[in-house]
């Protein structure tokens, strides 16, 4: 028998990591994530982003989990461990 009752389970999402910043230098990706900075060539980083230009560049969304950073103008998504590995 139902009574009507309606278990509701919420999923809190916990940070994965702490993305302080995002910035470009020439053909550099520049991230402060966990307190260490991390300088990436963007040509082995992503291509998009390498073509884009500095509003593309600048012009993002970090998930809040911490996960990813994503660019809505190029449609780019990069994951913050894959990142974390090439660094």
């Amino acid at each position: 028998m139902n009574l009507g009752i309606t278990t509701l389970k919420i999923n809190k999402m916990i940070a994965t990591h702490n993305i302080e910043s995002i910035s470009f230098e020439q053909n550099l990706i520049c991230l402060k994530i966990d307190g260490k900075l991390i300088k990436l060539p963007l040509g082995t980083v992503s291509k998009k982003l390498e073509a884009a230009n500095e509003i593309e560049r600048n012009f993002f969304n970090i998930s809040p989990s911490g996960y990813g950073i994503h660019w809505p103008l190029i449609d780019e998504d990069l994951s913050i461990d894959s990142l974390l590995k090439g660094a």
